[in-house]
């Protein structure tokens, strides 16, 4: 075999090779804009309607007496840089009296436990809980140890808990944050507010993407889900449950074996109490509120500005909600939560379908140069798959907007147009987190522990002049 012929052989191959790829991508690509789409319109409607409304808290309501008392519970491993700031902040701007921040520490981490005392100072609505197992465990069994204290406290005093909040390390709170939490547990047994990433100018691309899709997502498809009456999943942050389902979830989990209302097991144990509220029967509702000065009544934090480390994270929460939670859930009787269910645990077929699509454009340029060199390199394509590539293409046009718009409401133009910037780096991350997630999830289909594979945390927005609440 010649040469000119070796090379049109391995044309030949790339063409075939192509026509899968295409077939494959532009599929699911399509069967993802449908999904897409349908939540963009689900919104609009909503909006039009007036169904899906902003609302307002006042300076008197934010600081107003909380009807009963809340337990703020934050684990805490490895965090000496930021949980100081996060305690100092949240004492300094919650007004309210009747409350306690519950901080989870380990026995072998000296130096966070050094840092909550020193943001507690001599407050005492702050109370430091010291696991006895030596750290790290896993979040859900930090937030257990919490939970058995909270019991304890109330034997003690004789009285119960109205609330049962949760955070992380790095929070920086809202002011009105207890008090709309408060309000709206008496309506419903479970409430999520917004969660805002704060822009970060030493990592503009990979801190930058968490800011496009919790405004997407915070903004637009927790907000169908909530009016769908689908169960909503907790962030873990900036969320409250009422005393009363809390227990129960707890005696569930007694019941089945396990320590507390947090599954020591599981890698996304805030998503799964989300879901285990509205599998009991109880009732839940995410709320976007803004208070006296417009500002949006959000929990503020730094995510992760190295790649290695986004990629970490994203996917720990792949392997808890798409692998684990397939595990563990199931799925649902009722169609929107069904549907809602399948885009949660979409993420690894994404990543796959994501990777498909990045080869097909190497492959087309390789095609498109043996192309210009004289070779016989086009593949034809069908009327259908034509059409195919059109609406993916148009619907490519339409996230492309509807991403500028989302990310340019909350944080301006110039973080719309990187938005748009952003995405071939959200995408890569997206390809290395669902492949790490699958080998995570294959060595515990092995017998492998779970561990608490953490986020790492050096900055606290409070740090930022006199803790200014940013427009």
């Amino acid at each position: 075999m010649g040469t000119t012929d070796a090379i049109q052989l391995a044309i030949n191959i790339l063409r075939i090779v192509q026509q899968e790829l295409l077939l494959f991508a532009g599929f699911w690509f399509l069967v993802g804009a449908i999904d897409d789409i349908g939540v963009d319109f689900c919104w609009v409607w909503l909006k039009l309607t007036g169904r899906a409304p902003v609302q307002r808290i006042t300076r008197e309501a934010a600081a107003a007496p909380l009807q009963g008392c809340a337990a703020v519970l934050i684990a805490a491993w490895r965090e000496e840089e930021v949980i100081g700031h996060t305690v100092r902040h949240a004492l300094s701007v919650w007004r309210q009296k009747d409350f306690i921040l519950y901080i989870g520490c380990y026995c072998n981490d000296p130096g966070t436990i050094a840092a909550a005392m020193s943001g507690a100072g001599a407050d005492p609505r702050v109370r430091i809980v010291i696991h006895t197992n030596c750290g790290p465990t896993t979040k859900a069994d930090c937030l257990n140890r919490l939970y058995s204290a909270l019991q304890s406290d109330e034997q003690a005093l004789g009285r119960r808990f109205r609330s049962v909040v949760l955070h992380d390390s790095e929070d920086m709170v809202h002011p009105a944050e207890l008090a709309v939490i408060d309000a709206a547990l008496t309506e419903v047994d479970f409430v999520q507010l917004p969660v805002r990433p704060e822009p970060q100018p030493s990592s503009p691309w990979v801190a930058g993407h968490y800011a496009d899709e919790f405004t997407e997502a915070h903004a637009k498809a927790l907000i169908v889900r909530s009016a769908l009456g689908a169960a909503i999943p907790a962030a873990g942050v900036a969320c409250g449950f009422s005393r009363e389902i809390v227990a129960n979830i707890a005696r569930q989990r007694e019941a089945e074996g396990g320590a507390g209302p947090f599954a020591a097991e599981c890698l996304t144990e805030d998503y799964e109490l989300g879901v285990l509220v509205w599998r009991g029967g109880g009732t839940s509702r995410f709320l976007r509120v803004r208070d006296a000065n417009g500002h949006l009544v959000a929990t503020r934090a730094y995510f992760p500005g190295r790649l290695e480390d986004a990629v970490r994270q994203k996917a720990r929460w792949l392997h808890g909600i798409a692998f684990q939670g397939w595990d563990r859930l199931g799925w649902s009787n009722g169609i929107a939560d069904l549907w809602m269910a399948v885009r949660d645990r979409r993420g690894p077929l994404t990543a796959v379908v994501l990777a498909c699509g990045y080869m097909l454009i190497v492959i087309q340029g390789l095609l498109a140069f043996a192309g210009f060199l004289g070779m016989e390199a086009q593949l034809a394509l069908s009327p259908t798959v034509l059409a195919m590539l059109a609406f993916c293409s148009g619907s490519l046009i339409w996230r492309m907007g509807v991403r500028f718009a989302f990310t340019m409401h909350e944080y301006g133009p110039a973080e719309g147009l990187r938005s748009l910037l952003r995405i071939p780096v959200a995408n890569f991350i997206a390809i290395m987190a669902g492949r790490k997630a699958l080998i995570g999830y294959l060595r515990t289909l092995r017998g492998a522990s779970v561990r608490w594979d953490k986020t790492m945390h050096t900055a606290h927005p409070a740090m930022i002049a006199a803790n200014r609440m940013p427009a």
